[in-house]
This record gives C-alpha cells, structure tokens and sequence, in this order.
C-alpha cells in the first residue's frame, strides 16, 4: 500500500489515502489516480518516498525545498528548534537517558522528571 497526503492551499495535509500498489508503483501514478478518483483540482503527496523526510500525518506541512514532512511546532515549546536535517522539532538540550520519564517544561527550559 501506498500512502498519500492530500494536501491544502498552504500545503498543510488535510487527508490521508491509501492506494493499492498496482495501482500506484509510482508517485505520479498514485497522484494522477486520486485527482481522477477525487478531483483534478486536488494536491497529494506520497507520504514516504526514498529521500522524503517524515510520514505525512493530518495537520503536518509538506516542505517542497526540504522534501519533508514537517509536524506542527508542539504547543508551549517555544525555545524549540526545527532541525535542518530531520525536519524534526528538538529541544535546546538532550532529554536524560537514565531510564526515567521526562517532560518538557517551556518556564525552566529543561526536563522534569514525572513520575
């Protein structure tokens, strides 16, 4: 199965649709069946692609330049950062690695323990 996003005016996944691999063996196969099937005015995206970063998810924005995926900035985490390579959000310091559970606390800019 091949996955795909449909994506907004902005670029923002508004849809996901799968498709049979015979169907779709190509992205551009995939794509020209689902405008077919569900309008020719509609955008998608193959949600993973050799080369594309991150699954596509409702609510993420497809990055053209970056050929990513890229998921909404998580609320109260301003000091969090895109990363270039990963598309990915990553907090200004590595979360501890001893085994605990940890969350993000934006007002002290580290990880609390929770229990």
């Amino acid at each position: 199965m091949a996955i795909f996003a449909k994506l907004d005016e902005n670029n923002i996944v508004e849809q996901i649709q799968s498709v049979s691999d015979d169907v779709a063996p190509t992205e551009e196969a995939g794509v020209a069946f689902l405008k077919q099937l569900l309008g020719a005015d509609t955008n998608w995206k193959q949600s993973m692609k050799d080369g594309r970063k991150n699954p596509a998810n409702i609510g993420y924005t497809y990055d053209a330049s970056k050929d990513a995926f890229i998921a909404p900035k998580p609320p109260n985490h301003d000091s969090w950062t895109l990363n270039a390579d990963t598309c990915e959000w990553e907090a200004p310091k590595a979360m501890p690695d001893d085994g605990k559970r940890y969350v993000w606390d934006e007002e002290s800019s580290d990880y609390v323990e929770i229990d």
